[in-house]
């Protein structure tokens, strides 16, 4: 048998009163604690797991992957391809009117063809640029070899 005072309970902690007595609700620091933190660990806690739903989105840009453009009346084109998790890791498949066009990475993150290996250039493009400028307009890269190499005695170029 509960027994009471008015609307209050005996022996309850008066400075609790229920709401429907009309009487305020005092509230502890434990209270107000977990009302200002308990979203918010919620939310860290939540985070791993949104970040590991969402769909990994591209390091680069499209343009960044691919060109495709005529340089001094011939054509280069080069393409990268996908090889180790790294971001900017990767070969570029390059060609130059149709023949391959061996590039190499530097350390540095620069680029180097073997058309011109005595500088290093920013981009594959770049490299790729400086490798027909170094051509000029009589000379074309030399066809792949049966070996499967594009280099010859003449820096993979011949007239």
């Amino acid at each position: 048998m509960v027994m009471s005072v008015g609307r209050t309970p005996v022996g309850a902690d008066p400075s609790r009163a229920s709401p429907e007595s009309g009487a305020p609700v005092r509230r502890s620091r434990r209270d107000l604690l977990l009302g200002i933190f308990g979203p918010a660990a919620v939310a860290v806690a939540l985070t791993p797991v949104v970040i590991a739903s969402r769909v990994p989105r591209a390091t680069e840009p499209a343009a960044h992957l691919v060109f495709d453009e005529t340089y001094r009346g011939r054509l280069i084109r080069g393409v990268r391809t996908a090889v180790g998790g790294a971001p900017g890791g990767g070969q570029w498949h390059v060609t130059v009117d149709g023949r391959p066009l061996h590039l190499m990475r530097r350390a540095d993150g620069t680029w180097l063809s073997m058309v011109d290996h005595y500088r290093s250039y920013a981009t594959a493009l770049d490299a790729a640029r400086a490798a027909v400028d170094e051509l000029g307009p009589g000379r074309q890269l030399r066809e792949p070899g049966n070996d499967g190499t594009d280099m010859g005695g003449h820096g993979g170029v011949h007239a």
